[in-house]
This record gives structure tokens, C-alpha cells and sequence, in this order.
């Protein structure tokens, strides 16, 4: 007898390799799957101009990050999370603004995106990275942090937009194999399902929550060779995170550079691949 809703992840069309270089962009959901990445030693850029939340923030980003990467250094694996279809509009230029910046709420406006809005600004955000790396694999998300300051039914309907403006990307897309759909939404409000599995201000995943995604992400997205390089670093990143009580002693000064070599051998023999 089954207890759960068990949420079917949709085959990628492609696999995470060790080491991959990689790009998240997105709300604080990102940031939380990206810094992972970044623990278990993948090449990952995490929210390189601060967190964004609406796809036109999103867009914005990926432009800075085009316009002053090097073109032979960009990453072949993207994740877009999407938090939100508001957006905030600067009253005296019109301008969509990525962060108010603490400034007074009166000089912005707030302002739904519809889903075509949503789709058109994802669309040019995947043009561009297609443009510039024609193989780029990018992984849309959609973030299951709820927006009390909307009221949970308008975050629902904004959830919504965003899940139906990634439905119609993907369906404008679905001669390229470039997107990739990852449930992290349905995971945790149809799957886990239970408040243990927020922090508690009862909006944000907890802990334990991201783990459970991040085991799954490694399940379904990480080739065999990356599975396995995340086997042989755990015991390392175990031993660097050790705190003794006398880290100045001549022992754990020796096991601290035994870690560290062990680290440096096995990131060599996991090159990383020329994609």
C-alpha cells in the first residue's frame, strides 16, 4: 500500500557530468540547489548578480552574463527557478527592476505578468543562450517557496502561470532538445505533502526537503561517472569538514594535508570534460 503521491521526473535529454561547469539562475531555491553543486565540487555559478525571482529578472541576468563571460568558458547545463510572475516597475522610467533595493514602496509598481508575458521572456533568455551555445542544456524549475505577502491563493494562481508558461515554452521547443522540465514544485507539494518538511515559517522547504530533491536531481539528472565521483568525494569532504578540538596539533595538521591530497588526486582524475 502506497502512502505517498510518488511524482514521475521526466527523463533529461542529458546527463550532469563530474566537475560540469554550470549556471543557476532563479529565486532562493536556486540558491540553495546551486550552492550543493558548488559543495560537491561541480563548477557552479549561483545567482551571479544577486537572486531573481520573475522570468524578466531572469532574462536580465542571463544578458549580463552573456555580455562579460568569456564565449569559451560558458556553462553547458543552465537552471532557470522561477518564483513569481510579479514584477515591480520603477514609476519614473517604466523600467522593470531586478531588486527595489530597500527603497519606498511609492516608487514602484506592481504588476502581473500573463503567461504570454512569462513565455516571451523565457524564450529570449533560452534564444540567447542557444546563440551563444548551440548544445546548452537548460532545466527549467518552478519554486515551491509560498509568497504569504500575496496571499496563498494569488500565490497559487502565480505558481500557475508560471507552470502553464513553461508548459507553452516547452511546447514552442519541442523540435530541440535543448529544455528540460525538473518537478521541484510537485515534489514537495504533492509528494512530501507535510509541514515537517518546511522550515519553520512554514514557506520555505526545510532541510531535509532540499536533501530529498537534491537525491533525486542526482538520481535522475547525474551520469554514472558523476554518481560515482560524488562516492569516492564524500569520505574527503567528510574529513575536510571535521572540527577537532586541537586543530593547531601536528596531527590534524597531518590528516587536514592528507585530505587535501586526496582531494587534489581524485579532482585530477576526474578531469573535467571539454563539452
Amino acid at each position: 500500500m502506497e502512502f505517498r503521491t510518488v511524482i514521475d521526473i521526466p527523463k533529461p535529454a542529458f546527463q550532469i557530468e563530474p566537475l560540469e561547469q554550470m549556471l543557476f539562475v532563479g529565486s532562493c531555491f536556486a540558491d540553495g540547489i546551486g550552492r550543493r553543486f558548488v559543495e560537491e565540487r561541480f563548477r557552479a555559478t549561483v545567482n551571479p548578480f544577486g537572486t531573481m525571482y520573475n522570468p524578466a529578472s531572469v532574462l536580465h541576468t542571463i544578458e549580463r552574463v552573456l555580455a562579460t563571460a568569456d564565449p569559451q568558458s560558458l556553462p553547458r547545463v543552465v537552471f532557470i527557478t522561477l518564483g513569481t510572475n510579479h514584477v515591480y516597475r520603477l514609476k519614473e522610467t517604466g523600467e522593470i527592476v531586478d531588486n527595489c533595493q530597500k527603497r519606498p514602496q511609492c516608487l514602484f509598481s506592481e504588476e502581473r505578468f500573463s503567461i504570454e508575458q512569462c513565455t516571451d521572456y523565457l524564450d529570449r533568455a533560452v534564444g540567447l543562450l542557444r546563440r551563444q551555445r548551440p548544445d546548452v542544456q537548460v532545466v527549467l524549475t518552478v519554486s515551491p517557496i509560498r509568497y504569504k505577502k500575496y496571499g496563498f491563493h494569488e500565490s497559487r494562481l502565480s505558481k500557475a502561470t508560471l507552470l502553464l508558461s513553461i508548459e507553452r515554452l516547452m511546447s514552442l521547443n519541442a523540435q530541440r532538445s535543448t529544455l528540460n522540465y525538473f518537478p521541484a514544485y510537485e515534489i514537495v507539494l504533492d509528494e512530501l505533502r507535510d509541514y515537517r518538511f518546511y522550515k519553520p515559517d512554514m514557506l520555505h522547504p526545510s532541510e531535509q526537503a532540499v536533501e530529498y530533491i537534491w537525491q533525486q536531481l542526482v538520481e535522475h539528472y547525474l551520469s554514472p561517472r558523476a554518481k560515482q565521483f560524488l562516492k569516492e568525494w564524500k569520505p574527503i569532504k567528510e574529513a575536510l569538514a571535521h572540527r577537532p578540538f586541537h586543530p593547531e596539533s601536528p596531527e590534524y595538521q597531518q590528516f587536514l594535508a592528507d585530505a587535501c591530497r586526496r582531494e587534489a588526486d581524485l579532482l585530477a582524475r576526474y578531469a573535467v570534460f571539454d563539452h
